[in-house]
């Protein structure tokens, strides 16, 4: 399929203003909360964390799709080793941005289970915040000298265009130690695991069974499993598609594994702190909106299993 790593350029250009520019409006909006001591606004600038966070997944993937678009083009000013080095730092970025939301979704969580996010909590997303802001900018700099040769420097404007450049960091931990993918494999359906089982004990309560017995708060407890195993997927998941991003690009299963991905994590936020849910005691009947989002996560991550079983055998992925 064509369409991914032909599109990838633009479709990169478009997400990525959503993490970079975002962290940082997000990140003063949250020092604002602050000094203003608005709750309120901080608990928004949390949930916009999260959602950059997970935003920052399709941004990733859209950068690795244009490498593969641009690197061996001879009809453009392009070096390779800007892209490796712009892919290199952005896996940084991506890795603290995705700490940080780890750190947003948790302080939901607490929120909701306590009423209240600890001193600790906050103050740890602020810090992680101000690094993950850094290490946007240092991201976009080097990005823009892919494709603007007059900000470049000194020896960039010397290196040769079709300069190879060495590979990226983490490709070489992944292609370079035997055991890194199997031991990856393992964990990734240890966190499928994980997700799935949560994702149904909850939407089995939401749609009606064991209602009588069984309260949302009390399976709102196992949340952080369920989140655990998201961390452990996303986590070795890009270290799958880093180590062979060409071909999962050109997959057919793959962007529509990757959307079902972000509709369902999505949805997780809705299960952790909206009230629909939270409201439902032992013998309620779930509300109408609250069964809807409980058969779009089921569906979703049924979803994302299926296409990606296939993956190994539908469009390109053999």
């Amino acid at each position: 399929m064509d369409l991914i790593p032909s599109s990838g350029p633009h479709l990169h250009i478009l997400l990525n203003h959503l993490p970079s520019l975002g962290s940082v409006v997000v990140l003063a909006l949250y020092v604002l909360s602050f000094y203003q001591r608005n709750e309120r606004l901080q608990h928004g600038c949390i949930v916009a964390f999260l959602s950059l966070a997970l935003l920052s997944i399709p941004t990733y993937i859209s950068g690795a799709a244009s490498r593969w678009a641009l690197q061996d083009r001879t009809d453009v000013d392009v070096l390779r080793g800007l892209i490796f080095a712009h892919q290199d730092a952005a896996l940084i970025a991506f890795a603290f941005i995705g700490v940080t939301g780890c750190f947003c979704w948790f302080a939901l969580w607490q929120k909701r289970r306590f009423d209240r996010v600890p001193q600790w909590n906050l103050m740890t997303i602020l810090v992680l915040g101000i690094f993950t802001v850094a290490t946007m900018i240092r991201t976009g700099s080097i990005g823009g000298r892919i494709s603007h040769p007059e900000v470049r420097s000194g020896s960039e404007m010397l290196a040769a265009p079709g300069d190879p450049g060495p590979v990226t960091f983490a490709e070489s931990i992944i292609t370079g130690n035997n055991w890194a993918w199997p031991a990856m494999e393992a964990a990734h359906f240890f966190g499928m695991a994980l997700i799935f089982g949560t994702v149904l004990l909850v939407s089995a309560r939401i749609l009606g069974l064991a209602r009588n017995k069984l309260s949302y708060s009390a399976l709102h407890r196992m949340l952080p499993l369920g989140a655990l195993g998201l961390i452990v997927n996303v986590t070795t998941g890009m270290f799958f598609f880093i180590g062979d991003s060409g071909r999962y690009v050109a997959m057919d299963g793959f962007p529509p594994k990757i959307t079902l991905l972000m509709i369902a994590a999505f949805a997780m936020i809705y299960f952790t702190s909206f009230d629909g849910p939270w409201k439902l005691k032992a013998g309620d009947d779930a509300p109408l909106v609250t069964k809807a989002m409980a058969l779009v996560i089921l569906g979703c991550w049924g979803g994302v299993i299926i296409f990606g079983r296939l993956l190994p055998y539908y469009g390109g992925g053999g």
